[in-house]
C-alpha cells in the first residue's frame, strides 16, 4: 500500500469535533511537539478472503504502530485472521496521536486485538488520542477485542472507534477499562478518560453511539450512575442480524450466571441491530472473565465456535 498525501496531513490523524470537555487538554506543548515523529502512529489494515482464508492484501503502517504476520488459530474457524497490533515503546504520553484503519472485504473473518494492556502515562500537558476506523463489508466477520487499557494518575486520553456495518456482517467490539496502577494505589486518578463508539451503515444511517465520559474534576467515576463501588468498567458491543437481539440477550445472561462477583446486563440495541454488554466489576481478573464468557455465548450463537485461546501466555 503506497503513501498517500493524506497521511501526512495532521487532520488525518487529529480527532475533529472534540467535545469543550476535551477541548481544554489540547494545549500548546513544548519539546516534542504534536506530529513530530515517532508521535504519530498510523496503521492501515486490508484483508480479504484468499484461497480458503482470509489474509492482508494491503498494509501500510507508521510508528510506533505495526503488527506480527497475521495467524490463523482457531480450530473451529481456520479462516479467521487473528491480527495483533504493536506499539513500539511502553505506552502513549502526551502529544501522541494514533490512528487506525482497518476494513473487511466481503466475506472475510478478522480478529483483531493487541499483544498487552495498553498503558495511558501521566502529562503535564495535552493529551493522547486514538482514532478507529473499522469498516466491515458483505457477510464479514470482525472481532475487535483489545487488552484492558490502564489509565495512570494523571493522564489524558481521547479515543473515537467509528465502525461502517453493512447489514449482513457481525461485529464484536469489546473494552475493559482497569482503574490505573492498583499496586500504586491510583483508582481513577487520571484527567481525563473519554472513549465513544460510533456505528453506521455504508449508507451513513446512523445506528447508535456509545460514550463514556469520565472527567474526575467535574464528576466522580466512583459516583452514582457512573462507576460507583466499582473499580473496572467494560463494555461489548455485537452488532448482527443473524439473530435476534433477545435471544442473544438471553444467551449471554445465562453466561453471566456463573459470574455472580460481577455486576452485568446486556440490552438490545436501537433498530434491532445487536446488543450492548455492560459490566463492572472490582478486578481486572474477575471482569475480564467474565466478558471472556459474554464473547464466548455470543460466539457459541452467531459462528457456532467457542472463544478460542488467544495464545498471550
Amino acid at each position: 500500500m503506497t503513501a498517500r498525501p493524506e497521511r501526512r496531513d495532521e487532520a488525518w490523524y487529529t480527532p475533529a469535533h472534540l467535545p469543550e470537555a476535551v477541548k481544554a487538554f489540547d494545549t500548546p506543548l513544548a519539546g516534542v511537539a504534536v506530529g513530530r515523529a515517532g508521535k504519530t502512529g498510523l496503521l492501515e489494515l486490508d484483508l480479504a478472503p484468499v484461497a480458503g482464508a482470509t489474509r492482508i492484501v494491503g498494509q501500510y503502517h507508521q510508528a510506533p504502530l505495526y503488527i506480527f504476520q497475521p495467524i490463523h488459530l482457531d480450530p473451529h474457524r481456520p479462516d479467521m485472521a487473528f491480527v495483533y497490533l504493536q506499539q513500539a515503546g511502553d505506552g502513549l504520553v502526551q502529544g501522541d496521536r494514533y490512528r487506525i484503519d482497518v476494513r473487511a472485504a466481503p466475506g472475510a473473518a478478522v480478529h483483531l486485538t493487541t499483544q498487552t494492556a495498553t498503558k495511558i502515562y501521566g502529562m503535564r500537558a495535552n493529551l493522547a488520542t486514538q482514532l478507529v476506523h473499522l469498516t466491515v463489508g458483505p457477510d464479514a466477520v470482525l472481532e475487535y477485542l483489545p487488552d484492558p487499557v490502564i489509565p495512570f494518575r494523571g493522564s489524558r486520553f481521547f479515543g473515537r472507534t467509528c465502525l461502517t456495518v453493512d447489514p449482513s456482517a457481525t461485529v464484536v467490539l469489546g473494552e475493559i477499562l482497569l482503574p490505573g496502577r492498583v499496586a500504586f494505589g491510583e483508582s481513577h486518578d487520571y484527567d481525563l478518560y473519554w472513549s465513544e463508539v460510533r456505528v453506521r451503515e455504508p449508507g451513513g444511517k446512523p445506528l447508535f453511539r456509545d460514550v463514556l465520559n469520565l472527567v474526575p474534576a467535574t464528576a466522580s467515576p466512583t459516583s452514582p450512575g457512573r462507576l460507583g463501588p466499582h473499580r473496572v468498567h467494560a463494555t461489548l458491543h455485537v452488532l448482527t442480524r443473524r439473530e435476534h437481539p433477545s435471544a442473544l440477550c438471553a444467551a449471554v445472561d445465562s453466561a453471566l450466571g456463573a459470574h455472580p462477583g460481577v455486576l452485568a446486563g446486556a440490552s438490545e440495541l436501537p433498530g434491532a441491530c445487536g446488543i450492548t454488554v455492560r459490566l463492572l466489576g472490582p478486578a481486572s481478573t474477575t471482569v475480564a472473565a467474565a466478558l471472556g464468557a459474554a464473547w464466548n455465548a455470543v460466539r457459541l450463537r452467531l459462528l457456532g465456535a467457542p472463544a478460542p485461546d488467544l495464545r498471550k501466555g
